[in-house]
């Protein structure tokens, strides 16, 4: 007679999860930015997170309340001591959505992307759009662009990543580049609507 099978108590996986407190980099402060939750700290290693800039800052560094609701940050999970996830910031974006309610018909819109690497050696892409209060020539559009690109591959240059971020997120470049920008003709409006880290994984 065959013996009876011996029963194999299942295990509840969730009750081995546990929950670590998300923060971001000392460029905001080390603020709690969210949470997450894992059985293995080492899973968390490179994930992704998105918050939006209102929800760690709100309206603080002089940047327009209305613009943090739509501008996100991006960090990735670089390590884990204890219960806190420590992140490095990876990126910024304004919402396209949101991009769009200034960049309307009877005005010039120019698009600009540019690589450049920071003081101390980090390599960050930025996306910028530049609005004019009304439509300009050729010429015109030559000397804005060339402005644009001189005047960001500068200001990038001459800082660390942790201030070109600082300074990004909270409107300083877009201020810089608007009030440079105004002197060869009528703007409506100078972002920079993405920015992105160069990241080299191992």
């Amino acid at each position: 007679m065959a013996g009876r099978r011996k029963r194999v108590k299942a295990v509840d996986k969730w009750k081995l999860k546990r929950w670590y407190t998300v923060t971001a980099p000392q460029v905001f402060d080390g603020k709690e930015i969210g949470e997450v939750v894992s059985a293995d700290p080492n899973n968390l290693i490179n994930r992704v997170i998105e918050v939006p800039l209102f929800d760690v800052a709100g309206a603080a560094g002089g940047v327009h309340a209305q613009t943090a609701m739509f501008t996100s940050l991006r960090f990735r999970i670089v390590d884990v001591s204890g219960q806190e996830a420590k992140t490095k910031f990876i990126g910024h974006q304004i919402s396209p959505a949101f991009i769009k309610t200034f960049a309307r018909r009877g005005r010039t819109v120019l698009h600009h992307v540019l690589d450049e690497k920071t003081k101390d050696g980090e390599t960050v892409r930025l996306k910028l759009i530049a609005v004019t209060g009304s439509r300009v020539s050729q010429n015109t559009k030559t000397n804005l662009r060339k402005m644009l690109e001189e005047e960001t591959r500068k200001f990038v240059r001459e800082r660390n990543f942790d201030d070109v971020v600082r300074e990004v997120v909270f409107g300083k470049l877009s201020s810089h580049l608007f009030s440079k920008l105004s002197t060869i003709t009528k703007m409506r409006r100078v972002e920079v609507r993405k920015t992105e880290r160069h990241e080299v994984f191992k």
